[in-house]
């Protein structure tokens, strides 16, 4: 294991020393820690804390961290939320294109498969992943609601626990402030959109209201999706600002047809097409979120946050996979609450240039039923599944931040989780305990080294753990044994740069290796889960962002991501040393900013990736490379009102996504992205 990591680690010290020395010697702000900050964003609010005493930031945690502005954000022409994470570095895009069924995001090597959902979403620091992972909760937000975004890849994060597999994404909205916008935006596939943002802030009180509504056809045939979301949030801080307490509600609803998969040959020569047999598919989707939010600072050195919180996700799905095979109903209820704890003491020790303790409690309770029928046009005739289980965990973590002198920083931490729950078959009566996994321990250590003002090299260590989903969590014959969790442990080595005002960057390595892959079985009736075995992901990360002048911005991205299996569970024998499906080997990205007058801004941009195997023995061939180009142009006609253009996918490239279904078609399954497509949009700010 020490050769291997000396091996990278001089990989990586290599790419380091081909950066231009002048990087290392221009006269800029400190480069201290490795976040990178991508656009505009107000500091005052990446901790939602009463006092600048509160919670450690997001920045402390060394590892890959991106946060994205909402500059950067408000105005891209999307359908669902995770489309936006084509402008974070390092992040792979799943896009379905199945109605509800959108798509979403993942990284670290991980798949967006929905067999192992490797990524804790929060959305307002609110855990908000549904109970197989997936990130449903993400649909409720629309861009103008998006005050910054923060990525964090990687295994050194002690904060989370459940689901925080390869990192985590938190969403946060506008909190505070006094604004009126709105949004409208036209398009291809009769697309309409209305955005409606309005904050108002007194000397105690701050009040958030959010409202949009999107319809649109959809590029393919039977494709229309109709949705709206709305929320509010409500903070009251006093004269003194000792406390903040505040109140957070959302609500979406959504409603979509399904265009179902293709063969290959219709795919690529019908690509807007559905099938005879799809004509009844569709999904529709209803969501909640309500949390209670307190902050306070206990003494000048102590400050104390807590979160209460309740998701309800009631989501009904028909679909229909190949022609052979049944109409499928599919019915999930979650109601899920819980709360989260954090104590931060930061005394001043005066042998340590610095010094700050961190602990923190949580609690997250589901309460599950999951329900699937086979159907004609939407028709029940048969259930073949009827389940009810509660899944909860309890974790707790703490961490320090140790700073001895000003260049040297030092992060130890340790997370503990625990799983409890029961299982019950309501078809047969049948009840099950869940899979005893014992205390799942999980130490970390980060650590920074800034020798320079303009650059700090960084390296972390942790672990993080899966545990099975559905199902495959709980002792159901043929399974009468305790299973033990997969543990992940994953280390990282990079430098991040800030070396002039025109440039900022990061270049690292990073590798994870799970002790015993749970692979989540998709269309199997039971919710089983298949052993994957022991596995091992590692790539590189290079990220770079120019501003060569005061009208010109560009910023540019690469990944080089593997996958391997080293040692195949009882599943799939036969899949020693092959790469884990549709995990593509490179991610790019790249695009520039132009402003042509004070009032036209110029924009291009471009994202691709490169071909993935299907299934897990990778017989099945390659699949899913593209690159796609897309222009905007915004133009500012008063200081209220700004009109914006963009064109995506300009040259009409055909990509798609395409899986294997080895139980139904016993074939490539093929669904179309999105032809050319130009928006306009009207932005007012008031």
């Amino acid at each position: 294991m020490f050769q291997r990591f000396s091996r990278h680690t001089l990989r990586a010290s290599a790419l380091f020393a081909l950066l231009p020395l002048e990087l290392a010697m221009a006269d800029t702000a400190p480069a201290a820690g490795s976040t990178l900050t991508l656009g505009t964003v107000n500091l005052a609010t990446v901790n939602v804390s009463g006092s600048a005493s509160g919670p450690l930031a997001t920045s402390s945690v060394l590892s890959s961290v991106d946060i994205l502005g909402g500059d950067l954000i408000e105005k891209m022409p999307v359908a669902y939320s995770w489309e936006l994470f084509r402008r974070t570095p390092g992040v792979t895009l799943t896009e379905f294109n199945q109605g509800t069924t959108s798509g979403k995001i993942s990284f670290r090597g991980f798949n967006g498969e929905g067999e192992v959902n490797a990524v804790k979403v929060l959305i307002d620091g609110i855990p908000s992943n549904s109970n197989d992972g997936n990130m449903p909760f993400m649909d409720m937000i629309f861009p103008l609601d998006i005050d910054h975004i923060e990525v964090v890849r990687g295994t050194s994060d002690p904060r989370y626990g459940l689901n925080n597999i390869a990192g985590n994404v938190n969403i946060n909205t506008r909190l505070g402030g006094d604004y009126t916008k709105a949004r409208v935006r036209v398009g291809n596939y009769n697309t309409q959109e209305l955005q409606l943002a309005k904050g108002i802030e007194t000397s105690n009180w701050t009040q958030n209201y959010f409202f949009a509504y999107q319809k649109s056809d959809g590029y393919r045939d039977h494709a229309d999706a109709d949705k709206f979301s709305l929320g509010g949030k409500w903070f009251y801080t006093p004269d003194d600002g000792s406390y903040r307490v505040g109140l957070i509600a959302r609500h979406y609803e959504a409603e979509a047809q399904e265009p179902g998969y293709l063969t290959e040959q219709n795919a690529h020569d019908h690509p807007r097409m559905t099938n005879a047999y799809n004509d009844s598919d569709q999904g529709t989707r209803r969501m909640n979120q309500l949390s209670l939010h307190l902050d306070t600072d206990l003494t000048e050195q102590l400050a104390w946050g807590a979160k209460t919180y309740v998701n309800t996700f009631d989501d009904r799905r028909w679909t229909q996979y190949w022609r052979t095979t049944a109409q499928q109903e599919r019915d999930a209820y979650e109601t899920q609450y819980g709360a989260i704890t954090t104590l931060t003491w930061r005394p001043v020790v005066r042998w340590l240039n610095d010094f700050a303790l961190e602990g923190g409690l949580d609690v997250q309770k589901q309460d599950n039923q999951s329900e699937r029928y086979r159907t004609v046009e939407r028709v029940r005739q048969a259930q073949t599944r009827d389940q009810q289980f509660d899944f909860d965990t309890y974790g707790g973590y703490v961490q320090a931040v140790i700073q001895p002198v000003e260049s040297l920083k030092i992060i130890p931490a340790y997370r503990v989780d625990r799983v409890a729950g029961d299982f019950t078959n309501r078809m047969t009566g049948q009840h099950y305990d869940i899979n005893d996994y014992g205390l799942i321990k999980q130490p970390k250590i980060s650590v920074v080294y800034s020798p320079w003002q303009q650059a700090s090299l960084y390296a972390n260590w942790g672990r993080t753990f899966q545990v099975a989903t559905g199902s495959a969590a709980y002792k159901v014959p043929p399974n009468n044994d305790d299973l033990a969790p997969s543990l992940n442990d994953g280390w990282e080595t990079g430098i991040k740069f800030a070396s002039a005002q025109w440039i900022d960057g990061r270049v690292a390595y990073w590798q994870q290796q799970a002790s015993g892959e749970f692979s989540r079985r998709l269309n199997d009736p039971t919710g089983a889960s298949d052993n994957v075995g022991k596995t091992r992901r590692w790539g590189y990360d290079a990220q770079v962002n120019l501003h060569p002048d005061t009208r010109t911005d560009v910023w540019l991205a690469y990944s080089w991501q593997y996958s391997k299996i080293l040692e195949p569970g009882g599943t799939y024998p036969d899949s020693k040393g092959r790469e884990i499906d549709h995990v593509p080997h490179h991610l790019y990205s790249a695009g520039a900013n132009y402003q042509l007058s004070k009032k036209l801004q110029l924009s291009a941009w471009m994202n691709g990736q490169s071909n993935y195997y299907l299934e897990k023995n990778n017989t099945q061939g390659t699949y899913g490379a593209y690159v796609l180009m897309n222009l905007g142009a915004s133009y500012r006609v008063s200081d209220s009102v700004s009109v914006d253009v963009q064109l995506k996918n300009v040259a009409n490239r055909y990509y798609e996504y395409v899986w294997y279904d080895p139980d139904g078609a016993v074939a490539a399954l093929h669904s179309p992205g999105d032809g050319r497509a130009l928006y306009t949009g009207v932005t007012f700010d008031f």
